[in-house]
């Protein structure tokens, strides 16, 4: 049985570890709030830009753009697919990190002319270990940490480049869907080629008339800068979506920490009082036995004084 010392070293460790815990689950709760109020501040902007491109494809059906080419040509290991691979910077999340990278994996393996594009520490290291991607490749190197509309952008913008001179025929965005507080679920969102289904066209306003649109210069001009704007916040969105995903997932992993913590502290209060409990009945064990002891060992009598006469006779000799 470990010793007093050894136990009370045992519930500091689980003290400190206890705060950690905490601490970490108090700084995911602010920053899951944080973030998904800046969603839903430029949600509308990104809204607002859907429903134009909607309006176009509606007023101007024989339009015809780059960026809804599916290039149905390209087969097979040609199609180059992209996929945008959203994790995080480090673990202590429960299983989101490895639920978006078995769902790559899955993927990747059922097309022969995939390109991943990890977005997170977390997934670029796992894939340079498997031999995925290169070590030194830092063209698409970003941070899932406090997402931002200038980093969707800078993004949005190389992915465009890419799908425009050929280098990408498809590209996916992989991230991690918050359904709930309780539910995560990883998920597929295609961002190239647009699909003109995906913006039907809804009328805002009673048909009571019939309403022409112009646009200037034209709107396969107004729709390419559209587009642009329409990709960063589809992006920003998956940005947004996983880091709240994470953070909820690491509130309840540190939740659950925190809980068996507690649970090992009770634990170990229990032993530390039965140990030192122990201690002390022994204590007082050997005090009563030692005096018991005492009393049952004779004290040695006393010697008692006594007077030796000695006779002598008249020449002075001792007599016997």
């Amino acid at each position: 049985m470990a010793t007093i010392k050894e136990i009370r070293t045992r519930m500091k460790s689980v003290e400190q570890t206890l705060k950690i815990t905490n601490a970490m689950y108090l700084i995911s709760s602010s920053k899951l709030r944080r973030a998904r109020q800046m969603l839903s501040d430029v949600q509308p902007y990104f809204q607002k830009i859907t429903e134009t491109i909607s309006d176009i494809l509606h007023h101007s059906p024989e339009i015809e753009h780059c960026f809804f080419d599916k290039r149905p040509h390209k087969k097979g290991a040609e199609r180059k697919v992209g996929y945008v691979v959203i994790t995080g910077d480090k673990g202590l999340a429960g299983a989101y990190n490895h639920n978006i990278i078995k769902l790559t994996e899955q993927l990747v393996a059922q097309t022969p002319g995939a390109i991943v594009f990890p977005v997170g520490q977390f997934g670029r290291n796992y894939f340079i270990t498997h031999g995925v991607i290169e070590q030194d490749d830092e063209s698409f190197l970003y941070t899932v940490q406090d997402p931002t509309t200038h980093r969707a952008m800078e993004m949005s913008e190389f992915l465009l480049g890419q799908f425009t001179r050929g280098e990408l025929d498809e590209v996916y965005i992989i991230y991690t869907e918050m359904v709930s507080s309780v539910r995560l679920e990883p998920t597929v969102r295609k961002l190239l080629p647009l699909d003109v289904d995906a913006f039907p066209w809804k009328p805002r306003t009673p048909e009571l008339y019939h309403q022409t649109v112009e646009y200037v210069p034209s709107a396969k001009s107004v729709l390419s800068q559209l587009v642009p704007g329409y990709a960063k916040g589809i992006l920003f969105g998956a940005l947004v979506e996983s880091f709240c995903s994470e953070q909820n997932a690491r509130m309840t992993a540190m939740d659950s920490s925190t809980k068996n913590a507690r649970e090992m502290l009770r634990a170990l209060s229990l032993v530390y009082n039965r140990v030192r409990q122990s201690a002390i009945t022994q204590e007082i064990t050997e005090i009563v036995g030692g005096s018991q002891q005492k009393k049952q060992t004779p004290v040695p009598k006393k010697h008692e004084n006594c007077v030796r006469v000695i006779h002598f006779d008249a020449a002075g000799n001792v007599l016997p």
